[in-house]
């Protein structure tokens, strides 16, 4: 592979320096640098920062590639900064066996945009009822570290209990949505003011808090890892506060969405805002983006979610949930955490690249730009404002909350071991 040179680059955003790539791996960090025969990057004071690692994707593949594959996701992935994704088990069939977790890793593999780490199911077919082979998919090719039935609540305490003793044997987390099932029946929003003047059917917050509540206790009981997926009231932040306050292994994520987008967007009835868990109050978004400044909240995921364009050009109640994200992630939390003071960017590259990658456990990511390091990097615009046009996504799906909506920053190189799969904002 051939040497690149990142010149005038403001690594994590500080002073600019050099970057040099050779092969697939950062050769050196400094001033002045050159390389005979490199290719030169001039970075212009834009922000370096590894690259961007999701811990909740949605890639649909297999059987739904109406909405999503592999190689669209992953491209999507790449165009929004990102080297690593880890793609959720809710697909057809289900990944709960390691047969269908080598598939989804092998795809990745095959694409070439960025490394595709698949979660497995905590249950069989999602159902609740059954453990799905964990040991066996942790076993298989793919490796797997992370169980979740995402788009489903393990709603049963005693499953819930198995599964972080079993994960507990080879240091695996699971992934939970926190979702009390027979509080959200036929929920269509978030429960408060907005839906009692609409008529539509109230998601409470403490649907979501309840089931925070038990396992983080089921945790600390176990002595096993929890992951709390797409946290999205102040309750909840106030739950997970206390959990790491007595040293329970909970890590927690927020999504882009939720740290900029209110329940008052639901008044539209335009069903681009109808996602789960829904959109909350502005009280909740500023506990939300406090918790992720001070570190309660770990990370941010994107909980990225296509579907097609029928599945929301519809009637409120009959349309599909979730938004598409990869592609946006970091312009929101430019505007949410940087803009407003909340987080540098050396803070960004902690809550979306390095503690990510250490709790999916994916090696070679989320590493110090310095030399020696995995050459897993992302150079972002930060001074861009740009109209969001989802006619030029990646993704093969639409479904962003965002068009028309001015956002700052843009991504214009990502390099996945030292092979640029953008360029100057185009994928290679």
């Amino acid at each position: 592979m051939s040497k690149t040179l990142i010149r005038g680059a403001k690594v994590l955003g500080g002073e600019p320096q050099d970057v040099l790539i050779d092969g697939g791996t950062i050769e050196a960090v400094g001033t002045d640098l050159s390389a005979e025969g490199a290719e030169v990057v001039e970075a212009g004071g834009k922000v370096l920062l590894p690259g961007l690692v999701d811990l909740h994707t949605h890639l649909r593949e297999p059987g739904r590639e109406d909405s999503e594959t592999v190689l669209t996701g992953t491209r999507a992935a790449a165009s929004g900064g990102y080297t690593a994704v880890f793609a959720m088990a809710n697909t057809f069939p289900v990944a709960d066996t390691a047969g269908v977790v080598e598939q989804v890793w092998r795809l990745g593999q095959e694409s070439g945009y960025c490394d595709v780490q698949p979660i497995g199911a905590v249950t069989v077919g999602l159902e609740g009822r059954k453990l799905a082979e964990l040991g066996a998919m942790h076993e298989s090719a793919a490796g797997v570290t992370v169980f979740s039935d995402d788009g489903k609540c393990v709603d049963d305490a005693v499953i819930m209990r198995r599964a972080l003793e079993y994960v507990k044997a080879f240091g695996g987390v699971v992934a939970q949505h926190a979702q009390e099932p027979r509080l959200t029946e036929g929920a269509q929003m978030n429960e408060g003011v907005v839906s009692a003047e609409l008529g539509l059917g109230g998601w409470p917050a403490v649907a979501e808090e309840s089931i925070i509540a038990r396992d983080v206790l089921l945790a600390e009981h176990v002595g096993s890892r929890v992951h709390i997926c797409h946290l999205s009231t102040a309750g909840s932040v106030e739950i997970v506060r206390w959990a790491k306050s007595r040293s329970i292994a909970v890590t927690a994520e927020v999504t882009p969405h939720h740290l900029l987008l209110t329940d008052e967007l639901v008044r539209s009835y335009d069903p681009i805002y109808k996602v789960n868990p829904p959109l909350r109050t502005e009280r909740d978004v500023m506990a939300l983006r406090e918790a992720l400044a001070d570190g309660t909240i770990d990370i941010v995921a994107t909980d990225h979610a296509p579907h097609p364009h029928e599945d929301k050009d519809c009637e409120w109640a009959a349309a599909a949930m979730g938004m598409v994200g990869l592609e946006t992630a970091l312009s929101v939390v430019q505007e949410t955490m940087v803009d407003t003071g909340l987080l540098d960017w050396a803070g960004v590259a902690d809550r979306m690249s390095a503690t990510p990658a250490r709790i999916g456990q994916a090696s070679g990511h989320g590493r110090p730009v310095s030399a020696g390091e995995p050459a897993n990097l992302t150079l972002v615009d930060t001074a861009y404002r740009g109209t969001v046009d989802p006619a030029g996504f990646a993704s093969r799906s639409r479904n962003t909350p965002y068009e028309g909506r001015e956002l700052p920053g843009r991504v214009t190189h990502t390099w996945l071991r030292g092979k640029a799969t953008l360029v100057d904002g185009k994928l290679t």
